[in-house]
C-alpha cells in the first residue's frame, strides 16, 4: 500500500534534492474558515437560484394553477420561495382570472399554514417539552407562551402580510398552542389581503406595476402594518 504521508522536495546548489517527511495531509488544500463559509454561502445561493428558476418555469406549464397551489401550501411551512413568483406571471398572462388565482393562492397558503401549525404543535409535545423539562426552562417557556398568545393574532397577521417569513410564525403558533380559530382567522385575513392586493394591482394596471410589486410592495405592506399595529397598541395602552 503506498505511503500516505506528504513530502516536500527541495533543491540545493549542487542540484541534489532533499525530501522532508511531513505529517499526512500537510499539502492538502487548507481553506480558511472564512473561505469555507464563502464556499458554503455560494453553494447555498446556487441551490436557491436553481429553486427560484424551477419555480418560475412552473408558471408556463398547463397545470400552473396546481403548481401555484402546491407552492403556496409548502411555502407556509418550510419552502423558501414565495408563491408571488408564480402568481405575478400567471395573472399577467390571464388578467381576467386574477380573482381565481388569488383565491387559490390564499386557500392553499392558509391550509399550508395549518400544516405548519400542526408541525409545531406535535413536535413540541414530542421533542420540545421533554427538553424544556430536562433543562428546567418550562416556566420561562410558559411565560413566553402567554406573551406570544396575547398578541398572537397580530403576530400572525403581520407575518402573513409582510415579507417576514410566515412559516416561522405558523410553526411557532403551534408550539405555543395559539388558539386555532384565532390563528386561522388571522391567516385568512393576512394572506387574502396580500395576494388579492397583488393580483388586483396586476389586473388593474398590468405589466407596468410588476417592478413596483417586486421591489416596493413589501415595504409598503410593512409600513402599513406597522402603523396599524402601532395604532391599536397605543389605544390599548391608553384605555
Amino acid at each position: 500500500m503506498p505511503d500516505q504521508s506528504a513530502a516536500i522536495i527541495t533543491g540545493n546548489a549542487a542540484g541534489s534534492t532533499t525530501t522532508l517527511g511531513l505529517a499526512p495531509g500537510f499539502l492538502l488544500p487548507r481553506v480558511s474558515d472564512a473561505v469555507r463559509e464563502m464556499h458554503q454561502a455560494s453553494a447555498g445561493s446556487l441551490l436557491l437560484q436553481r429553486t427560484y428558476d424551477w419555480v418560475m418555469s412552473l408558471s408556463a406549464r398547463p397545470n400552473a394553477i396546481w403548481a401555484l397551489a402546491a407552492i403556496s401550501f409548502i411555502e407556509s411551512s418550510f419552502f423558501p420561495i414565495p408563491p408571488d413568483l408564480l402568481l405575478i406571471p400567471m395573472v399577467l398572462a390571464a388578467r381576467s382570472q386574477w380573482l381565481r388565482v388569488a383565491m387559490i393562492c390564499t386557500i392553499a397558503s392558509v391550509l399550508g399554514g395549518m400544516f405548519g401549525y400542526a408541525l409545531g404543535y406535535y413536535l413540541y409535545d414530542g421533542i420540545g417539552r421533554p427538553l424544556l423539562n430536562f433543562y428546567g426552562y418550562t416556566e420561562k417557556f410558559e411565560d413566553f407562551q402567554a406573551r406570544y398568545n396575547e398578541w398572537g393574532a397580530w403576530i400572525v397577521f403581520v407575518a402573513g402580510v409582510t415579507p417576514f417569513p410566515y412559516k416561522v410564525i405558523t410553526i411557532a403558533s403551534g408550539v405555543t398552542k395559539l388558539d386555532l380559530a384565532t390563528f386561522t382567522g388571522a391567516s385568512i385575513l393576512a394572506r387574502g389581503l396580500r395576494f388579492f392586493i397583488v393580483a388586483g394591482l396586476l389586473w388593474w394596471i398590468g405589466p407596468p406595476i410588476k417592478e413596483f410589486i417586486e421591489k416596493r410592495l413589501g415595504l409598503v405592506f410593512t409600513l402599513f402594518v406597522a402603523l396599524l399595529v402601532g395604532g391599536f397598541a397605543a389605544l390599548k395602552l391608553l384605555s
